[in-house]
């Protein structure tokens, strides 16, 4: 919101919810049953056909630029304000698609109005001059003056610096305003669409092409990394009054009172309001190249549509805990196609990029969904894949890496020890988490506790916590007789005695891992505190009872470019692996954490506590009640 909201701020739709399409559902209607429906052929107009597929094209267009930019942000090359994005950024855009249902109404509404729209031809060379002529005139120097305009204290303040919130940009930030300053934007665009249209000159590819190059330059401009090479503005040098660049526009995010133009400088060259450090910030940040990270979190996707929750996917998705959405049946053939391209592309990817103290953290992704680490067939190429991530790791000097969800299984790598007996000359560290996964869960339950039910398939983490439990006097219930035995056999005979085998499940704390069954949790008592040791969360099957996060600390508020959530955990929470690679950089300790190796659980909690980690308390357990 603007420091002071003035009247029109609010989009007409914003009660409707996710549900504001439905305005152009009408029009969308009429125009597909007027073509495909009638038989009168002059009702048949592609020109009314193609408005809705073109408003879907834009959105398209916008979401290649969004993920883009953040690609390349976590990159971090030819960065241009070294700021960061934080989740305030996020929610203030995550309505950039109002701006085209708004054109679309318009567009919509103008065709019923005007007769000379409709039939317009696929192409009109005198149009498509005009169009450019126009656009370099009246609404360059008209938009330049409204610009300056918008910048006076009382049009600033009650409009303009709902804008200006945003620092640093991304492509998207382009077309955040209030209503009523959207429609002062349209106004103006439209003197070439109706000036072509009125004198019967407009064609499709006119109207097409303005628009298009509107949201390229609109997302080009925002962008917080340079995009132009050098080259283009030497080999011709009239250029830098006719195209801006993205530290051209970024001055004016930063300075506010410089470089007021809309796509083409000249006016601020000719009114003498250019930023005299244009040029030697662009210079800059093309030289500008990015930091190595320090500490690498290797993370993989989840499910199919995890690809949309990706901080690279959706960004008002990412920057919530991840669940299915029904409505992304609809996107099926784009859920499709990425499951294809990641089958082909044999390598990790950059997901996020932030900095902590001293340090450049970045985590990459592995091409490969949650049920591909299942499949015996696919084991050595993700062993490959994760090999790769270590070796390339270790090549940049990167200090850490921390193995995220199924990347330390135990059947697929032994917790990471399989790339260490390969590579024994690692100087990258390579984490597990497993001490801080521990700790994190022993300091989750409830204080006071006497006995506790462990449920689940046995892993590193779970032998620990048993162990811990048992030498600190506490019961552990095993839900299987298999499990009982296993724990037993790995304890002295005095610890062994608070081991019991499964007769009662009266006690209300339960920690559960992979392959909890709903059967076994019905046999829950009522209110139980079901607190998972395992990567991934149970499946909720009782609403009677709450259910904790998956091991995790909430990150100090110093912890920036977080606007992300990470898999299904809440904001500006962190899983315990992820936490703990961290750690590992902070406290400079030059040892593995793979394998059969762990770490002394209370020197590793106390360690997160000390840099500002904080736990996560059951209390809050109660958001995620099922």
């Amino acid at each position: 919101m603007a420091s002071k909201p003035g009247i029109l701020t609010e989009w007409p739709w914003t009660w409707l919810g996710n549900f504001k399409y439905v305005v152009l559902a009408p029009y969308v209607t009429h125009s597909l049953h007027s073509f495909f429906m009638s038989e009168d052929e002059s009702k048949r107009d592609m020109t009314y056909l193609i408005i809705f597929p073109f408003l879907l094209s834009r959105m398209l267009h916008n979401q290649i630029w969004i993920s883009l930019s953040r690609y390349r942000t976590a990159k971090g090359d030819n960065r241009i304000v070294d700021k960061t994005i934080e989740f305030d950024q996020v929610d203030r855009e995550r309505n950039w698609d109002d701006q085209i249902i708004l054109n679309g109404l318009l567009f919509y509404y103008g065709y019923t109005k005007l007769e000379q729209a409709h039939h317009m031809p696929i192409w009109r060379t005198d149009g498509i001059i005009m169009t450019a002529l126009l656009h370099t005139g009246p609404v360059e120097f008209l938009y330049y003056w409204l610009h300056r305009a918008l910048h006076h204290h009382f049009l600033y303040s009650r409009y303009h610096s709902h804008h200006h919130s945003s620092i640093v940009t991304e492509p998207i930030t382009s077309v955040i305003h209030p209503f009523a300053e959207h429609i002062s934007y349209f106004l103006l665009f439209a003197i070439p669409l109706l000036t072509t249209v009125l004198t019967g000159t407009a064609s499709i590819v006119s109207f097409g092409g303005y628009i298009t190059y509107i949201d390229f330059m609109n997302n080009m401009g925002h962008c917080n990394f340079e995009i132009i090479p050098k080259w283009m503005f030497s080999s011709f040098p009239p250029l830098k009054y006719l195209m801006y660049t993205p530290s051209y526009h970024s001055l004016h995010h930063t300075q506010f009172r410089t470089n007021y133009s809309l796509f083409m400088p000249m006016y601020d060259y000719i009114y003498d309001t250019l930023d005299k450090s244009s040029d030697t910030l662009y210079e800059k940040s093309l030289e500008r190249q990015g930091k190595s990270p320090d500490v690498v979190h290797l993370t993989h996707l989840t499910t199919p549509e995890s690809i949309y929750h990706l901080r690279l996917g959706f960004a008002s998705f990412a920057s919530e805990p991840y669940t299915s959405k029904w409505y992304f049946w609809l996107m099926w053939p784009v859920t499709l196609w990425s499951m294809m391209v990641t089958w082909i592309y044999g390598h990790t990817f950059t997901v996020e990029r932030n900095v902590f103290k001293s340090l450049n953290l970045q985590t990459w992704a592995i091409p490969k969904y949650r049920i591909q680490y299942f499949m015996q067939w696919q084991r050595e190429t993700i062993n490959n894949l994760i090999e790769e991530a270590i070796m390339e790791a270790d090549r940049e000097g990167i200090k850490v890496l921390s193995l995220g969800l199924l990347n330390q299984e135990e059947q697929l790598n032994n917790n990471g020890e399989l790339y260490i007996r390969r590579h024994p000359e690692l100087k990258v560290k390579v984490v597990d988490g497993s001490s801080l996964a521990v700790a994190v869960v022993l300091n989750s339950i409830p204080k006071g506790t006497t006995q506790v039910v462990l449920g689940g398939h046995l892993s590193k983490v779970a032998n620990a916590i048993a162990l811990a439990l048992c030498q600190g006097g506490v019961k552990v219930v095993t839900l299987r007789e298999e499990e009982y035995k296993k724990l037993k056999s790995s304890l002295t005979p005095e610890v062994a005695t608070n081991l019991v085998p499964s007769k009662t499940y009266a006690s209300k704390i339960w920690l559960v891992g992979d392959g909890l069954s709903e059967d076994e949790q019905l046999k829950a008592p009522k209110g139980t505190l079901f607190i998972p040791f395992s990567q991934f969360p149970p499946r909720k099957a009782r609403k009677d009872c709450l259910y904790f996060h998956t091991p995790a600390m909430i990150t100090p508020k110093h912890f920036e470019n977080v606007d992300s959530c990470e898999n299904w955990l809440p904001r500006r929470v962190m899983s315990a692996w992820r936490v703990a690679g961290i750690l590992h950089a902070l406290e400079g300790w030059n040892e593995h954490e793979c394998g059969n190796m762990m770490f002394d659980i209370e020197r590793v909690w106390k360690a997160s506590l000390d840099h500002g980690f904080s736990p996560l308390t059951t209390a809050s357990a109660s958001e995620s009640k099922a």
